[in-house]
């Protein structure tokens, strides 16, 4: 699985140019699921992303998670991530899980969110969606589990 997390001030998905679901501070994550990812993949990396000390305490130090200053987070699916750009020019997504694979890890993603943090909000799979943020920082990390 591969997450691109973004730390955000705000965040929206639009989807035929209406907002389908925003945040305020927080983080807004690109998820990418992979063949050989499973639930337990999903728990580690939502438990990671909770608990990822990236935002600032009062110190201005990166200390500090997404829990601990109940921000939102805002999940996109994004089989992208999994690009391969070694060879010629149009890149190969091999690497990504197929659609009914990713789409039941995506949902898994959301639900265990869900069940351990209060503000999760998403795009929607497979849709042609409009990403809006102002980034933080910026602070964006790319991340493999």
């Amino acid at each position: 699985m591969k997450c691109l997390i973004q730390r955000v001030k705000e965040a929206q998905v639009l989807i035929d140019n209406k907002v389908h679901a925003q945040i305020d501070q927080g983080l807004l994550v690109f998820v990418c699921a992979e063949p050989q990812d499973t639930e337990a993949t999903v728990k580690k990396a939502v438990d990671k992303l909770l608990n990822l000390r990236i935002f600032s305490d009062t110190e201005a130090k990166m200390n500090l998670s997404l829990q601990q200053i109940n921000g939102g987070l805002l999940v996109v699916s994004q089989f992208t991530l999994a690009a391969d750009t070694r060879r010629g020019n149009r890149p190969s997504f091999i690497n990504a899980a197929e659609p009914v694979l990713a789409k039941a890890l995506y949902d898994a993603f959301l639900a265990y969110a869900n069940s351990l943090h209060p503000t999760v909000a998403s795009g929607a799979f497979g849709a042609d969606m409009q990403v809006q943020l102002i980034n933080d920082g910026p602070v964006t990390i790319p991340m493999s589990f």
